[in-house]
């Protein structure tokens, strides 16, 4: 028998740069399910990790999101997808270049592209960011699930330079930002 939240969830697949920086944030929200990382966009069929790298594929590293909408809606998660990457860099996320690293959106119903534009435009009115979103909003295409090795890939190494230097900052200022949306299994940060 599949369970209540089963049948709720919702599945939206987001690109914002490296997919070791998007997993963790996604993974700590109440009401995400699961968060796997892979590849998004592309022409290639079954692409691997060296084939997206080498900016041919068109593939962009990308999470997919299975959520409980009752608990946390679309217009939520997108709302946190746009402050944990820069949507203004067209084709990379700080020192990560090429169309890989792309800010993307790709919705699986006209439902979640209807949220994503009023998401956009609800963060343009706001003048949150200096710069035009620049987050392509397309259709989703095949998403192919990355090799084992990036599943995790923070949770597996933290220690690592890339964990250490760029993705525990991150990891540590969403918590700081959205600690009343963690799950309980989650240490937020002091004072909070």
């Amino acid at each position: 028998m599949m369970s209540e939240s089963k049948r709720n969830s919702e599945v939206i697949t987001l690109a914002g740069g490296c997919f070791w920086c998007l997993q963790p944030v996604f993974q700590e929200l109440r009401g995400v399910e699961k968060v796997e990382v892979g590849y998004s966009g592309g022409r290639l069929a079954n692409p691997s990790y060296e084939a997206v790298c080498t900016d041919t594929t068109g593939h962009a590293e990308a999470v997919q999101v299975t959520f409980d909408p009752s608990v946390i809606p679309l217009a939520d998660i997108l709302r946190i997808f746009f402050s944990v990457h820069d949507p203004t860099t067209l084709n990379r996320q700080g020192g990560d270049v090429g169309t890989q690293y792309r800010s993307a959106v790709f919705y699986a119903s006209p439902e979640q592209e209807k949220t994503t534009r009023q998401v956009i435009a609800e963060i343009h009115q706001a003048g949150i960011w200096d710069r035009p979103i620049v987050t392509e909003v397309t259709p989703l295409q095949p998403f192919y699930r990355a090799e084992e090795y990036h599943q995790d890939y923070f949770r597996k190494n933290p220690t690592a330079g890339y964990c250490r230097a760029i993705i525990a900052p991150k990891v540590s200022k969403f918590r700081e930002q959205f600690a009343a949306r963690l799950k309980a299994s989650v240490v937020a940060p002091k004072g909070t």
